[in-house]
C-alpha cells in the first residue's frame, strides 16, 4: 500500500498546476451548475467527477491533486473539503457545482479527514508518514497544534461525542489507538485485529464497530475498557460503514467479497447481505428520501446505485480510475470523512 501511496510524488508540482489551468478552462462548469449533483472523487487518476443526481450523468470532470482519497462538508456546508494525499494540500470546492473555491498548501499527506462534533478540531491522519495531525478549527483554516507519531499506518477515525477522544485505526500494526485532543495525546492502542480500517461510533458512544479489511467480520470494541466483546461475521474485507439515518442500522462495504452488510447496531449482528455486486466496494453515501444507497467500487471504475427496498444493484454509472470518496449536496454535514 505504501507504494501506491508513494508512486507519482515526482512531477506533482507540475500535474498540480496543469490541475489548476484545466479546472479553470471556461466551460468546464457550464452543464453542472445546480444543487444536486453528485461528487466522486477518482484516486487514481486526480479527479472529481460531478454526476447529476437526477439523470445518473457525468456532466463534467474536474482535475485535483494527487490522490484523492476523502471528502467531507466545513462544518458550515460553504465548501467541500477534497484531502490530495500526494500532492499535501486540500483543495476547496462548492458542494454545489464541485467548482475550486480555493487550494491550502503543506497540508502533508491528508488521507484521511475529519472534524470533532464541536468544531473546535480538525484531524487528519497521514498513512503515509505515520501519523496523526491535529488543528484548531477557525472557521476557515486549520492551524497545525501537533504532529503526533503514529504507527503503523494510521487510516480511519472517529470521535468521541464530547470531542475530547479520536479513535484512529492502525493498518500495519492492527491497533485501535485512541488520542486525547486538549492534550494530543495518544491515551492507549489496543489490538482489534488484521488491518482495521473504518470506524462507527454506535448511539450513546457504547461501542465502537471496526471493519476488518484484513478479515472477515467487524469487530466490536468495548473502548471504555480497551477490548474487542464481539465480532460479527460480515464478508471478506470488512471496509467502510454508512449510517442508513432510520437509528438502528449501519452499512459495511466488504471489499474483497463485493458485497455489502447491513448491521443492527443494538443486537450487534448481521441482519442481511447485499449480493450482486461489482468489484471493490467501498464508499457509501445515501440519498435524502434514504430509498438508495449510492456506492463507489475501487476496483471497476464505477458508481453503483442500490435500492434499499430490494438490496438489488439497479444501476451503474461509469467514472474515473479507483473512485473512493462519494459526496451529495443535499446530506447534512458530518464529523467525519465517509470512507477509506
Amino acid at each position: 500500500m505504501r507504494k501506491f501511496f508513494l508512486a507519482g510524488l515526482n512531477g506533482t508540482a507540475g500535474a498540480f498546476a496543469a490541475g489548476v489551468a484545466l479546472a479553470a478552462a471556461a466551460g468546464v462548469y457550464s452543464t453542472a451548475v445546480h444543487a444536486n449533483n453528485v461528487i466522486v472523487l477518482n484516486s487514481g487518476e486526480a479527479t472529481l467527477s460531478l454526476i447529476d443526481q437526477t439523470t445518473h450523468k457525468v456532466v463534467a470532470t474536474v482535475p485535483t491533486g494527487k490522490e484523492p482519497h476523502h471528502l467531507m462538508a466545513t462544518p458550515d456546508n460553504a465548501s467541500l473539503i477534497v484531502a490530495n494525499s500526494v500532492s499535501n494540500n486540500l483543495m476547496f470546492v462548492d458542494p454545489k457545482t464541485g467548482k475550486t473555491q480555493r487550494w491550502l498548501e503543506n497540508i502533508e499527506d491528508p488521507y484521511q479527514l475529519g472534524f470533532s462534533p464541536d468544531h473546535k478540531w480538525f484531524v487528519t491522519t497521514g498513512l503515509r508518514l505515520d501519523r496523526l495531525d491535529i488543528y484548531r478549527y477557525d472557521g476557515h483554516d486549520p492551524v497545525l497544534v501537533k504532529r503526533l507519531p503514529l504507527e503503523v499506518m494510521p487510516s480511519h477515525m472517529a470521535f468521541s461525542s464530547d470531542s475530547k477522544t479520536v479513535f484512529v485505526t492502525l493498518q500495519v500494526s492492527g491497533e485501535l489507538a485512541a488520542v486525547d485532543l486538549p492534550t494530543q495525546t495518544v491515551k492507549w492502542k489496543t489490538k482489534v485485529g488484521k488491518v482495521p480500517a473504518g470506524l462507527w461510533m454506535t448511539p450513546g458512544d457504547k461501542y465502537l464497530l471496526v471493519g476488518m479489511t484484513g478479515a472477515d467480520y467487524v469487530a466490536v470494541v468495548d473502548w471504555r475498557n480497551q477490548k474487542v466483546v464481539k465480532t460479527i461475521q460480515t464478508g471478506n474485507g470488512a471496509h467502510n460503514f454508512r449510517s442508513l439515518d432510520d437509528g438502528r442500522h449501519v452499512a459495511v462495504s466488504n471489499r474483497v467479497a463485493s458485497t455489502i452488510s447491513i448491521i443492527d447496531e443494538e443486537t450487534l449482528t448481521n441482519v442481511g447481505d447485499i449480493t450482486g455486486l461489482l468489484p471493490g466496494p467501498d464508499d457509501m453515501e445515501l440519498t435524502a428520501d434514504k430509498k438508495y444507497l449510492w456506492v463507489t467500487f475501487r476496483f471497476a471504475k464505477k458508481v453503483g446505485i442500490i435500492d434499499l427496498a430490494s438490496r438489488k444493484l439497479i444501476e451503474t454509472i461509469p467514472v474515473g480510475r479507483s473512485p473512493h470518496g462519494i459526496y451529495f449536496f443535499d446530506r447534512a454535514p458530518v464529523t467525519a470523512a465517509n470512507g477509506a
